[in-house]
């Protein structure tokens, strides 16, 4: 199933990424060392009233008010925004969401481009601002990646924009940033982080070069996201998350996700489940689907969340199951209120998400999702 070492492969990074307990500072040196000082922030309602930790000067605009699931309207507002402010550099601050807006603020603002005109691969005509991502979450590695996913209120669907030019210039992932970061949320993002490593080692287009990311992203998950839950100052569980999510970053922009995003991202866009939670709920699942077409992985995934290593899917279920319950995930779309006669809409919607089925390692049809909705009910 694994491609083969000389399989070809694009690896990108942020030109810098510094990492680590105290990082933070190291914004600002960066913006002085290359004489920027228009910046635009982009952040959550949360991270915006904690601009300052970032230490920045010259003319500062905030924009604070990315939402959970950003929409179009969402990105148009940043956008109309971001004109005015005629940044040279934009920072994201925040979790995947202000990461991802901030992608789009950097290369869209003056182009003569809309969102519309972007959607797919490599049509991002020139970045345009720098970008600096700083996360403080540890589960979505946006701060690594080429991608930004907006929602279209019109057709509930995620647009994703993929570009070299949204790779940030640098990327500081200072752990201490996550220790204010409650355990739901602490659950469901570092899910998310594990599954981007697991869904790219077990993907068709999983690579040697790769690999090694993903399996130690996921042996960090396994060694210390209970501990962050337990315990959120516990530093170096936090600095291990980062570095987890960090991983899982690295994974997406070569191989990216398969089936379980695919079938969490209905929850997420028709149901207003946070992305995390919705992958907690059904990470489990696909991967017990899944373990007959990778068998030896499957058993190397659960031996790095700390489980009897197993490809038998029934064992693989209930173990997964298990492991995200006791961290605290929410494990039943019942307990979201997402209506039951919606799951058939919710599969149709899931099947059509191509660019990440494809990658599946096993083919999963529109009634193979519903099941797994239903199971999950």
């Amino acid at each position: 199933m694994t491609l083969g070492l000389s399989t070809p492969i694009d690896l990108v990074r942020p030109a810098r990424i510094a990492f680590g307990s105290g990082t933070l500072p190291s914004v600002q040196r960066w913006l002085d060392e290359k004489g920027l000082t228009r910046i635009l922030v982009v952040a959550d309602a949360f991270n915006a009233g904690r601009v300052d930790l970032l230490g920045l000067t010259g003319e500062v605009t905030v924009f604070g008010a990315v939402k959970p699931e950003p929409d179009l309207p969402n990105l148009e507002a940043l956008l109309a925004l971001a004109e005015q402010a005629r940044a040279q550099a934009v920072i994201g601050f925040g979790g995947g969401s202000a990461m991802d807006l901030a992608k789009l603020a950097a290369v869209l603002p003056g182009s003569g481009q809309s969102l519309h005109d972007v959607v797919g691969p490599e049509k991002v005509a020139a970045k345009r601002a720098a970008l600096v991502q700083v996360p403080t979450t540890a589960g979505t590695g946006s701060e690594a990646g080429t991608r930004a996913l907006v929602t279209d209120p019109a057709t509930q669907n995620k647009l994703a924009v993929q570009s070299l030019h949204m790779l940030a210039d640098l990327a500081v992932i200072d752990p201490d940033l996550t220790l204010t970061v409650p355990p739901a949320v602490t659950a469901a993002t570092g899910v998310d982080a594990l599954a981007h490593c697991v869904e790219a080692f077990t993907s068709r287009k999983a690579h040697p070069a790769i690999d090694l990311y993903a399996l130690e992203g996921a042996r960090l998950a396994g060694r210390y996201l209970a501990r962050a839950i337990a315990d959120g100052s516990d530093r170096e569980a936090r600095a291990g998350m980062a570095l987890a999510s960090l991983y899982g970053g690295f994974c997406l922009g070569p191989v990216n996700t398969t089936a379980g995003h695919a079938v969490a991202y209905p929850l997420g866009t028709r149901h207003h489940i946070a992305h995390g939670a919705a992958n907690a709920l059904v990470f489990p699942h696909v991967l017990a689907f899944n373990a007959p077409a990778v068998p030896e992985k499957t058993a190397l995934v659960l031996e790095a969340l700390g489980l009897p290593a197993s490809s038998d899917p029934q064992a693989v279920l209930a173990s997964t199951h298990g492991w995200c319950r006791t961290l605290g995930c929410e494990m039943t779309l019942s307990a979201y209120k997402v209506p039951q006669d919606d799951l058939p809409a919710m599969a149709a919607e899931a099947h059509a998400i191509r660019r990440l089925l494809d990658n599946n390692p096993r083919d999963m049809s529109r009634e193979d999702i519903l099941a797994i909705y239903r199971a999950a009910y």
